[in-house]
């Protein structure tokens, strides 16, 4: 599943790590054992001075999440706040993204990401089957390459959620665009160390 991974294209200087609203709000029995996983993530990824992005979903009143399937969650200050192992991280991400919608590709996300030149995103987070996959077929639509870890998503839905979201990704996006974090830290670590 990893052998098409190649270490250039993990260069610093055009990948970007995205992590996904790990937010209080989204974190419950079925999530919470995956924060580990994005706070190593993020430290590989800040060590090897490769760039950091955060998203925060605010859903605001009157969005389709309300009207359509009337889900009135992560409205509060408390439920839209990082987890507190990601606070010390954000002074130093290169972007915060706020979005009242599933996908990173809000027109301030998306400027935010052509701008800095990226060609490849890596995507961890929460959840897998809704707004990490959102976020990686909104990628790969835009012509980016998206890279879903694996073992840094989950799904508050439940490991059920979060293996369909990864078929479907594996189908839509590519099986050899799923990664996990050992394979993405190695990578990027060694070609930060050949660019040193």
């Amino acid at each position: 599943m990893t052998a098409m991974w190649k270490a250039e294209w993990v260069d610093p200087r055009s990948t970007a790590l995205l992590v996904i609203d790990v937010q209080q709000g989204f974190v419950n029995e079925h999530s919470r054992g995956v924060i580990p996983a994005v706070v190593r993530l993020v430290e590989g990824w800040q060590a090897a001075g490769a760039p950091v992005v955060l998203s925060r979903f605010h859903n605001e009143p009157g969005s389709p999440y309300e009207t359509i399937t009337g889900w009135t969650r992560l409205r509060t200050p408390a439920e839209q706040a990082l987890v507190a192992d990601l606070v010390p991280f954000a002074a130093s991400a290169v972007a915060i993204i706020d979005k009242p919608q599933a996908s990173v590709f809000t027109p301030e996300g998306a400027r935010a990401i052509r701008e800095a030149g990226w060609t490849d995103l890596v995507l961890c987070g929460i959840d897998t089957d809704a707004c990490v996959y959102d976020s990686a077929v909104a990628a790969y639509q835009a012509g980016y390459r998206p890279w879903i870890v694996t073992d840094a998503c989950a799904s508050t839905g439940g490991v059920r959620y979060h293996d369909a979201a990864l078929l479907l990704a594996a189908r839509n996006i590519g099986a050899e665009q799923l990664v996990t974090s050992e394979v993405v830290l190695s990578r990027i670590s060694g070609t930060q160390g050949a660019h040193a």
